[in-house]
């Protein structure tokens, strides 16, 4: 059914007009940043909200206990101080105590170390990793994942393959990943888990297959915990009491576990994260890292190799920001992820109220069970592809992102992150859904 240009939500001329404005090929290719800045141009000039979904941004008020402790290191006058580049000896500390407390695993201060987010972390970790052994020089990402991973490759110019892992859960991941792994060029393994976008959970089975392959071919796996503890089908919360967020870091020495603080604590701002590197790995000496670093070690071609020319470390005062968070929680003092709950809980509304109109739960299982309630969910609708959907629903004031740019092959889905939402636009969100419908009738 073609849309009544007098029946949208939001005014046909003035979407149709911004699309225009912003001279991509395909807006439902866009960039999730492009994306973010035609929203922000469309709701400026008609002065309506959006329903946004396109950003995988925090929603909630950022730990109060962080920001006291930052503003307390200000007042102190670390902000004219550098930073050692390997970090805060006290937030080392927390962050090994987290990792044993919250993970079950072992690792030494020396390989905790602050990033400027996860998404620094990532960016040294292709680096170095793609220069360890010479003949080793592609990364294997296990889609569907975030975009701006293999944009970093594209910038800096590595090579990567990729595979969607819905089809491949359970025993087939064996056999799926030891077809990559034989041919002897992976270096790195990167995924996320719970996953970005579609919200699948690895088993403990599944990773302790991905582990013993990466000891089978010396493959490091990079493991990005940015939404850790937040499958909220299981209790992560109480340090050093099981269960215990899963980890690949049970089932082999070559990991790279990368946590953000912008979700599980709300930080996104100060941009800080967390790099963990096993003991094993930050010890591991290899002579081709002399093509590039003045150390065959790993753990110093990391930290005064890479990390030293990207950034010469992170920001100070925002390390006794992490430093504080991460003690209240290891001391049991302070449950962070009590206050996330409420994306699964605003996720559970959000997706009955798609479903209801029409749409479809493009990952809906994991393995046997429902897919989780969590940070995102994927949906799609009958007739559309995902670009088509993403420029058809902005004239209906929602704004999602393609499938298509995750490296899912589901290309008509989209990707839906709750955290911007507001309950109180549920109202309005339904209103929208329900004029959609009408709109796009289904036969």
């Amino acid at each position: 059914m073609k849309i009544n240009r007098t029946d949208t939500p939001i005014n046909f001329d003035v979407v149709s007009a911004k699309i225009k404005e912003l001279n991509v090929p395909c807006i439902g290719k866009a960039s999730i940043r492009e994306t973010k800045r035609l929203i922000d141009n469309i709701e400026k000039e008609t002065g309506e909200k959006f329903v946004r979904m396109e950003m995988g941004i925090p929603g909630l008020e950022a730990s109060y206990i962080g920001v006291n402790a930052e503003v307390e290191a200000l007042k102190s006058g670390v902000a004219s101080i550098y930073p050692d580049i390997d970090g805060l000896p006290s937030l080392k500390n927390e962050i090994s105590r987290f990792a044993k407390n919250f993970l079950d695993i072992d690792v030494k201060p020396s390989g905790c170390l602050p990033t400027v987010g996860s998404m620094q972390g990532a960016f040294a970790s292709f680096l170095t990793n793609s220069r360890i052994h010479k003949e080793k020089d592609t990364t294997l990402f296990i889609d569907p994942g975030f975009p701006v991973h293999k944009h970093q490759h594209k910038v800096l110019g590595l090579k990567f393959e990729s595979f969607d892992v819905y089809n491949y859960r359970g025993a087939k991941l064996r056999e799926k990943l030891e077809s990559y792994f034989q041919k002897g060029n992976i270096h790195s393994v990167l995924y996320s888990n719970p996953n970005n976008p579609s919200w699948i959970c690895f088993t403990d089975e599944e990773l302790k297959t991905i582990g013993e392959l990466a000891t089978k071919y010396n493959v490091i796996i990079l493991e990005d915990l940015a939404y850790i503890g937040m499958d909220f089908r299981h209790d992560y919360s109480q340090p050093g009491v099981a269960p215990f967020q899963p980890t690949v870091a049970k089932y082999t020495d070559n990991y790279i576990l990368m946590i953000s603080s912008s979700k599980s604590f709300s930080y996104a701002g100060q941009r800080i994260g967390m790099m963990i590197i096993s003991d094993k790995l930050f010890a591991y000496k290899s002579d081709d890292l002399l093509r590039y670093y003045s150390s065959n070690e790993y753990g110093r071609a990391m930290v005064f190799g890479t990390i030293y020319c990207l950034s010469s470390g992170t920001a100070h005062s925002a390390q006794y920001a992490l430093a504080a968070m991460l003690k209240a929680a290891n001391d049991g003092s302070y449950n962070f992820i009590k206050d996330v709950r409420d994306y699964g809980d605003k996720a559970k509304i959000m997706k009955k109220l798609f479903t209801d109109n029409g749409f479809k739960i493009v990952y809906d299982k994991d393995m046997e069970a429902p897919i989780a309630d969590g940070f995102y969910f994927t949906i799609s609708y009958p007739g559309f592809d995902g670009p088509e959907l993403i420029e058809e629903l902005l004239y209906y004031g929602i704004s999602a992102i393609s499938l298509a740019i995750t490296g899912s092959e589901r290309t008509e889905g989209l990707r839906a992150c709750v955290s911007l939402v507001n309950r109180k636009q549920f109202p309005d969100l339904e209103y929208r859904l329900k004029k959609f419908k009408e709109h796009h009738a289904i036969a």
